[in-house]
């Protein structure tokens, strides 16, 4: 049996992240709406993001760290940038002075509440 974790994309902007067993599932009650306070608020959906992994525990485990994430580094995942993820995981003072991605949010809010 697999386990995922996985990030939406709510109609307002906002990102969601979880974990299931069921993807097809979890997804189809977040568009339905009354499963997740969260995002029956913020509908419709889509996913972002989604990584199978053997255990709940390593599904979760993923969840709690990326939930913490930055906007910045959520969308880097979802692209699979692995160059703009490390970027974006190094504390700004030591980041180049050169940056790359000049405009992407770095917030820490990391839903995006209150960026421009």
């Amino acid at each position: 049996m697999a386990f995922w974790c996985y990030i939406l994309r709510c109609s307002d902007g906002l990102y969601y992240t979880g974990h299931t067993d069921d993807l097809e599932r979890r997804l189809a009650e977040h568009h339905q709406g009354g499963f997740c306070e969260f995002t029956s608020q913020r509908r419709p959906v889509t996913l972002l993001w989604a990584q199978d992994f053997p255990t709940r525990h390593e599904a979760l485990a993923t969840e709690l760290t990326v939930k913490k994430w930055s906007r910045a580094k959520k969308e880097a995942l979802a692209r699979s940038d692995w160059q703009a993820l490390s970027y974006f995981s190094k504390p700004p003072a030591e980041r180049s002075t050169g940056d790359p991605l000049k405009g992407v949010s770095t917030s820490l809010d990391t839903n995006g509440v209150g960026e421009q």
